[in-house]
């Protein structure tokens, strides 16, 4: 029985492994009753339910199959068959020393048992959804896709038959600047992923050997996280670039003036040339992301002209002195405008 083939008859009838003879039996009765297929006439569903409530009764009604079962778990029925082939001949089986619950396959625990492809492959736990090796304290170093291979460490999805996985990893942006560690949960195991600086919106973190179990090449795929960044009330990103928008008055855009702008690090001051349009946009040199070489980027500044909302009596006797004192008619040239 291939490890995706498993079934845990318990949850079938919805019952621990505490579960006495008698409330077997009990639950059984009623469940089979209620999905017998003369009940339900003509639902798939139902009549395939009946078959699985069947299945797991006859094993658990069965005393000894049960007691075979809670000990090897899906591999119960090979584990016996072994078990007998190998006890016919007087040789101890060892099962004693062996989790079979730790192995993707039959083979896997047959290989192990047998030393002959050593840990290749390695155990995996089957309560994960991943078929993730147990243990704890793992630590990865990580890069990001496109800048080289991870050196071995995240709702996800199957990329191909090699067992890879793709799951997103939301960061801050202040995270992502800066590097962080993440704690993540596979499973029943737990690892500490290392984030480099400069990860980006969509950017791929490689953890080898991290993936599903294969059954064919009994290896594990890849874990690929990409990244997602929470939305940051002043910075975002344009494409690969970190891009802001700061407003300033008429007057400063007319004139020009000098502005302080927020960067990932701290503000500095920007030079706006007089004469600026709204919605122009001035680059700030090294300013702006970590790139994977560890040099800046640069952060792009788009200008907002912003009109003053309740201007005082005095702001308004100066406009009204600017529009007296106007010598140009900015719309002259939409008087020529025809169909």
């Amino acid at each position: 029985m291939a490890a995706t083939d498993f079934k845990d008859y318990y949850a079938v009838l919805g019952l621990n492994k505490t579960a006495s003879a008698e409330e077997i039996k009990k639950t059984y009765r009623r469940l089979a009753r209620k999905y017998h297929p003369d009940l339900n006439p003509g639902d798939q569903q139902a009549e395939a339910r009946f078959k699985e409530i069947n299945e797991a009764y006859e094993v658990l009604s069965d005393s000894s199959k049960r007691q075979k079962y809670d000990r090897f778990g899906q591999y119960w029925q090979q584990a016996d068959r072994a078990g007998q082939a190998w006890g016919g001949t007087g040789a101890r089986t060892g099962f004693d020393d062996f989790e079979f619950g730790r192995y993707g396959s039959f083979d896997e625990f047959i290989n192990e048992l047998l030393g002959r492809f050593g840990t290749q492959g390695g155990p995996s736990n089957r309560s994960s959804n991943y078929n993730y090796r147990s243990g704890t304290g793992s630590s990865y170093n990580s890069g990001f896709s496109g800048f080289g291979d991870v050196g071995s460490g995240f709702g996800t999805q199957a990329s191909s038959t090699t067992g890879d996985r793709e799951a997103t990893l939301a960061l801050s942006f202040a995270e992502a600047f800066n590097g962080t560690q993440k704690r993540l949960s596979l499973g029943a195991e737990t690892i500490t992923v290392r984030i480099p600086p400069g990860a980006k919106p969509g950017s791929k973190i490689r953890l080898k050997g991290k993936g599903q179990y294969d059954p064919y090449s009994r290896l594990r795929g890849d874990l690929y996280l990409k990244v997602n960044l929470n939305a940051h009330p002043f910075f975002q990103f344009d494409g690969e670039t970190l891009v802001c928008e700061i407003p300033i008055t008429p007057d400063e855009a007319v004139l020009g003036t000098k502005a302080d702008v927020p960067t990932p690090d701290g503000l500095v001051t920007m030079n706006v040339p007089a004469g600026i349009k709204s919605g122009q946009t001035l680059r700030l040199r090294g300013k702006g992301w970590v790139e994977p070489s560890g040099n800046r980027g640069d952060l792009l500044v788009r200008v907002a002209v912003t009109l003053p909302t309740s201007p005082s009596a005095a702001e308004r006797t100066a406009y009204e002195q600017v529009r007296a004192a106007r010598s140009t008619d900015p719309r002259s040239h939409l008087k020529s405008i025809r169909l």
